[in-house]
């Protein structure tokens, strides 16, 4: 049943979720050396080193965000008849701002301690039929369908995506058989930062499969269509800062239909708060996908770090992640580096994949460290990975440590 779906005061038709989006705030373009007053602000939330490069495996948390878990964490410790249900409202803050940025709604959001939480829900949560999945994923998008598989629930079929192209449109429609019920798939590639046009692919499948998306690599920097998706999950622990343990998912109404709620636990159901000894129904929202209670100091770190986002925009921090990344491939090629992630700015998003010819990763990552500079570290290659509050400068710090490569 179609939706309408209300964007900045205008009305459209829009699948069977209930969107409820704000426009995107636009930013001047960003120039090199150069940061606009709102990311100025931005980064004075954050004690990051200049040189840190590695976001798509770790962001360390702003000192608002730390200082959140820490007071959550002390009012535990001084607990009286009202501090356990003060601290859950932490995470009812958490799951409005996240639905906020998704461009849904509460009902159709539920926090979780990680992405691989979600995953295997919806994996599970799939009776039967082939899910198409890239071989060169995550491997978290890997190990829900092999146990999905062993139980004799749904089937993996592995994509293998050309080297930089990831999962195409074109991809998935020579993979499509009648018997395919779900694609599983990252927005951004982690290896090479590769951006998957989700529209395109919510296309390709049709409106009778599942889209299953792991946005762990661009949710809060970068503004995809995510009500192109049926599961969107993302955890917290990366580019939107807020720690380990955070993390949440958003589901269609398509997929509270489809998905059956094989974990859901005491905390997603129906009058959760009754204890008769029987087994209630799954609750009928997004809230099915809850097994337990939540940490509330890790969800009051997590509202903490979703506000600055929300507050900043993920319009202009995607601006100047770009502007970094343009920077640092630049100054890669100028030192001889090839570059492995897309080289169009349109189809990459945070990461920058590189290697230098004739040195070991190893070697490449010692004269790094040198400087001052965090890469992520590969057998074959390394990865760049820089954020809104990183500064121009880095790529001075770069260039001095590739250049030594070459004496």
């Amino acid at each position: 049943m179609a939706t309408r779906v209300v964007v900045g005061g205008e009305e459209a038709v829009h699948g069977t979720r209930t969107i409820l989006t704000r426009r995107a705030t636009h930013t001047t373009p960003h120039r090199p050396g150069r940061t606009s007053p709102v990311l100025t602000s931005y980064a004075a939330h954050f004690d990051t080193p200049a040189g840190y490069l590695d976001f798509a495996r770790f962001g360390p948390p702003s000192r608002d965000t730390v200082a959140a878990g820490a007071r959550a964490a002390a009012e535990s410790a001084t607990a009286d008849h009202t501090t356990v249900d003060a601290l859950m409202r932490a995470e009812e803050a958490a799951r409005d701002t996240a639905a906020r940025l998704a461009g849904t709604d509460v009902r159709h959001t539920v926090l979780l301690p990680n992405t691989s939480t979600g995953l295997f829900h919806a994996a599970l949560g799939i009776r039967e039929g082939v899910v198409l999945a890239p071989q060169t994923d995550f491997p978290a998008n890997h190990y829900p369908w092999h146990r999905a598989a062993q139980l004799g629930r749904a089937t993996p079929r592995w994509l293998d995506p050309a080297p930089g192209a990831g999962v195409t449109p074109d991809l998935v429609r020579t993979a499509l058989t009648d018997d395919v019920v779900a694609l599983s798939v990252s927005a951004v590639d982690f290896r090479t930062g590769f951006r998957t046009d989700l529209a395109a692919l919510r296309e390709a499948i049709g409106p009778d499969r599942l889209l299953i998306v792991d946005g762990i690599q661009a949710f809060g920097v970068a503004a995809l269509p995510w009500d192109a998706a049926d599961v969107l999950v993302t955890g917290g622990q990366k580019w939107l800062r807020a720690g380990w343990g955070t993390g949440f998912a958003t589901l269609s109404d398509r997929a509270l239909e489809r998905l059956d709620p094989v974990l859901t636990g005491w905390t997603g159901v129906e009058d959760a708060g009754l204890f008769d000894g029987t087994a209630h129904p799954p609750a009928p929202d997004a809230r099915r996908w809850s097994i337990t209670h939540l940490s509330p100091v890790t969800a009051a770190a997590f509202a903490s770090a979703l506000a600055i986002v929300e507050r900043h925009t993920v319009a202009a921090i995607e601006g100047a992640i770009a502007a970094r990344i343009a920077e640092l491939s630049d100054t890669v090629q100028r030192c001889g580096g090839r570059v492995l992630s897309p080289a169009d700015p349109a189809r990459r998003a945070g990461i920058l994949s590189f290697t230098m010819p004739g040195h070991e990763p190893s070697l490449v990552a010692k004269a790094l460290h040198a400087e001052g500079v965090t890469p992520t570290v590969r057998t074959d290659s390394l990865r760049f990975s820089p954020h809104a509050s990183t500064p121009p400068k880095v790529s001075e710090r770069v260039a001095a440590a590739l250049s030594s490569l070459r004496s």
